[in-house]
């Protein structure tokens, strides 16, 4: 498989294991995020290769990887957020967060969408608001030029945009509100005090 390439993204995904006791879920916990459920889109890689450019060495962290899928269930894709094991955080590198494979109009899914389903940029900020509305849909776009693109499930009739307080975030939502209404879906945007939905609830805790 290319490097990078959807292939590439299946065989990582097939390469790594549940999150459950791991130092995702430790990680995930730091961030305040502690009902998992629905969250069968995230594994864990006890090693997995971090390159900080063509010319670099290989290096191996612990990663979060992330199944990027179409609205069919299939893998087009992963992100990974390589981690520190020392201290519950993002590994100090220089990009801490990579994405591969075929992303555009796909995402992280967390529970299928029917009907009414809650899109955002990151996989922490969507699931800090999972944690009030567990049961709610939502995917993860991975940023701002993703959301506005995400493809919509035929069934789709109401869509909770996750925005972040950017500038990225407003012309995401402002293109999502677009593409939503021209297909017949009402687009109603929730934003969060702070600058996402993660900070929110770290600051302020679930009941903010």
């Amino acid at each position: 498989a290319l490097h990078g390439s959807p292939e590439a993204a299946r065989r990582l995904v097939r390469m790594s294991q549940p999150i459950y006791g791991t130092l995702v879920q430790a990680y995930l916990r730091e961030r305040g995020i502690t009902d998992l459920r629905g969250t069968g889109s995230l594994h864990f890689h006890p090693r997995c290769y971090y390159r900080p450019d063509e010319h670099s060495t290989t290096e191996t962290w612990p990663a979060m990887i992330a199944e990027v899928t179409d609205l069919d269930g299939k893998i087009t894709g992963a992100h990974r957020t390589w981690l520190d094991p020392r201290r519950r955080d993002k590994a100090p590198i220089d990009t801490p967060r990579r994405a591969m494979g075929d992303l555009l109009g796909n995402a992280v899914r967390f529970g299928t969408a029917s009907d009414v389903m809650a899109a955002g940029e990151g996989i922490e900020t969507v699931l800090s608001l999972r944690q009030v509305l567990p049961d709610m849909p939502m995917l993860a776009a991975l940023s701002a030029a993703h959301l506005a693109a995400i493809l919509f499930p035929d069934t789709l009739r109401r869509l909770y945009i996750v925005r972040d307080n950017d500038p990225a975030g407003d012309g995401a939502r402002d293109a999502l509100i677009e593409r939503a209404n021209a297909a017949g879906i009402e687009a109603i945007v929730i934003s969060p005090e702070l600058d996402d939905f993660n900070e929110d609830l770290r600051t302020r805790g679930p009941d903010a």
